[in-house]
């Protein structure tokens, strides 16, 4: 078990925060489309507009964004089967919207290159803009958030946790030692 460095009050306050930014630089909420990347960026996602819909009283859709078959590092065994995948879900044409991805942490911006290039095998959004809990640096990728929720440095010895009562059963997020 890690060093907890966010606990529930601070997410649900950091999801208000986000939730304040992203009405405050959207033009017009009816054209933003939530796309969470499974698993965690999902109920994120689903946080987010329940706020929007609490603050704005509009209803705005979300998906689900399962990325494993776009993943640059998920390498095509010997017998040629590609990973399981559990699929996405997005019931509203992403097409001349605006699509938030939504994610738990960004680090080397290889997961968001891999989001990026499935939300375009789904359609053509006229923008694509990307909200995470926490930024622990580190990218790979010339890729950067546009809705973060906590800045947290880490070493590479070092690994986020992030835990959602939807599917940990808790609300927190952690800092870890990794072993070498």
């Amino acid at each position: 078990m890690g060093k907890e460095i966010i606990d529930e009050s601070t997410i649900k306050r950091t999801i208000t925060r986000i939730t304040y930014e992203i009405i405050e630089q959207t033009k017009v909420l009816d054209d933003v489309i939530l796309v969470g990347i499974k698993t965690r960026g999902i109920y994120l996602a689903r946080r987010i507009a329940q706020r929007i819909s609490e603050l704005e009283s509009v209803s705005v859709p979300v998906g689900e964004l399962d990325i494993k078959l776009y993943r640059d590092d998920v390498h095509v065994p010997d017998n040629h089967r590609l990973p399981d995948v559990n699929g996405s879900s997005i019931k509203s044409t992403i097409t001349d919207k605006h699509v938030i991805l939504v994610d738990d942490v960004i680090f080397t911006g290889r997961t968001i290159r891999a989001a990026l290039d499935a939300l375009m095998d789904l359609g053509r959004p006229k923008k694509i803009s990307l909200a995470v809990l926490v930024d622990r640096g580190h990218r790979e990728l010339p890729i950067r958030a546009d809705f973060v929720g906590k800045n947290i440095p880490t070493s590479l010895t070092e690994q986020i946790q992030v835990e959602l009562s939807e599917v940990d059963g808790t609300d927190r997020v952690s800092i870890l030692k990794i072993a070498q």
